[in-house]
């Protein structure tokens, strides 16, 4: 596990003493189970639950002999519940255990990213209605293209995060699984009745038919899933060093008045925790690999998932509530420049309007075509020459014989490209823009 980024919760969550507490969970409700149905001892079950218990350092000694971890786990459990223990995993193999309990994992994990999802998309929604009406120029290609708002940015960054609640919730609903069906799946032991009961205690559904694995496509799903909120996080912090550049500078991290830059350049403010969220961004994405080559297993078993899991499912939950919390608190404190955006928005002279113009020339009777090539020329004009294309539209003739000088200023509105934005908000939120009509 990474432990850098393990906040105290994940780093409990994934140790070895809660995985071996929910092996325990797992073992004593399915003696509990089997005793209800007369096959296991009630005394037995009772002081598997009251007296089953281990020590991490005991499980690690015997395993050091055995070189089975279940097997090492089940001997430590055995020392402590005495001679019932013979009952201890009664019916059950060791995958029945380590599947079941590592639904009991991925559960509480699930719990606290979605926690974290839902705390990314009140920030965003938020953010969102703040600069709803903010001008801000429009970029395609890295180019400007037309006018926009920052609000729109950040509305779109909300609803991509509320697609992301709704696959990521459908994903850990399909890890919610247990099963306990033997060796091969084929319910040797204990009965598909049993079983489903045995998960229901657990809170878990039951695995219509199995091997002895969880199949693990589900698995792949979930880490997927993972790597697509990864690569949203992704999208959102690219677009922050963006506008961080010094020719943009039209938002920024937030920057402590105690924080360094750069250790021989005083003037740095750098992007290092959208950067972070790029860089880490790319582990979850190769951790989706290594959950999809893991859906192919030998038969009706094998180990080749194992050992990658215990890689990837820590990893790549931990890093999904790391980044979610470093991206959440990246937009909660964003530093927005609304002023330095209008300034950017008229760096070009007005050529952003280039195409408000174009449809003002064909109302006014202009070939579309003709319209075209003498927007498109005076256009050409100004970017090679460095002029200002606004004035150089004011004195063709060819425009000013069709658009009176306040039809032509009507073309260069900002406001009038922005008015359908409140509508968008509205079909986003189901509710209007605070104080804004219509």
């Amino acid at each position: 596990m990474i432990d850098r980024y393990t906040r105290p919760a994940f780093r409990a969550l994934w140790s070895d003493e809660n995985r071996f507490r929910c092996w325990l969970e797992v073992e004593a409700t399915a003696s509990e189970v089997l005793a209800d149905a007369g096959i296991v001892p009630q005394e037995a079950a009772k002081a598997i639950r009251e007296r089953g218990s281990f020590s991490v350092e005991r499980i690690r000694e015997i395993e050091k002999e055995t070189r089975h971890d279940v097997i090492a786990f089940t001997t430590a459990v055995a020392e402590n519940v005495g001679p019932d223990s013979r009952w201890l995993h009664f019916g059950l193999t060791s995958t029945d255990v380590v599947d079941t309990a590592q639904a009991l994992q991925i559960r509480e994990a699930s719990q606290r990213i979605l926690e974290g999802l839902n705390g990314l998309a009140a920030v965003l929604r938020r953010r969102a209605v703040e600069f709803a009406l903010t001008p801000t120029i429009g970029r395609t290609h890295g180019v400007h293209a037309e006018p926009t708002t920052f609000g729109l940015k950040l509305l779109l960054w909300y609803e991509e995060c509320q697609r992301n609640i709704r696959r990521f919730t459908a994903a850990a609903e399909d890890m919610r699984v247990g099963k306990l069906s033997g060796a091969v799946g084929s319910f040797g032991t204990v009965t598909p009745a049993l079983e489903e009961e045995i998960c229901e205690r657990l809170g878990l559904q039951t695995a219509s038919v199995s091997t002895q694995t969880l199949q693990r496509d589900r698995h792949a799903a979930y880490v997927s899933t993972l790597a697509v909120i990864a690569s949203s996080l992704d999208k959102i912090a690219t677009e922050i060093r963006h506008l961080q550049r010094t020719e943009v500078r039209e938002a920024e991290e937030f920057f402590n008045p105690k924080q360094k830059g750069s250790s021989a350049m005083p003037h740095k403010r750098n992007p290092i925790t959208a950067e972070n969220i790029c860089g880490l961004a790319r582990v979850m994405r190769s951790n989706a690999q290594v959950a999809l080559e893991d859906v192919a297993l030998w038969h009706e078993r094998d180990i080749s998932h194992s050992s990658a899991e215990r890689v990837i499912l820590p990893d790549q939950t931990t890093l999904a509530d790391y980044l979610l919390a470093k991206t959440t608190d990246l937009i909660d404190r964003l530093l927005v420049y609304p002023k330095r955006m209008l300034r950017n928005l008229e760096l070009t002279g007005g050529l952003v309007f280039s195409g408000q113009l174009l449809l003002e020339l064909a109302e006014a009777g202009m070939l579309r075509e003709d319209a075209y090539r003498v927007v498109q020329s005076l256009a050409m004009r100004a970017w090679t020459e460095d002029l200002v294309f606004r004035d150089l539209v004011r004195q063709d003739p060819q425009i000013t014989a069709l658009l009176t000088p306040d039809r032509i200023d009507r073309a260069f509105d900002v406001q009038r490209r922005l008015n359908n934005v409140p509508a968008v908000f509205q079909r986003v939120l189901g509710e209007p823009l605070p104080n804004v009509a219509g």
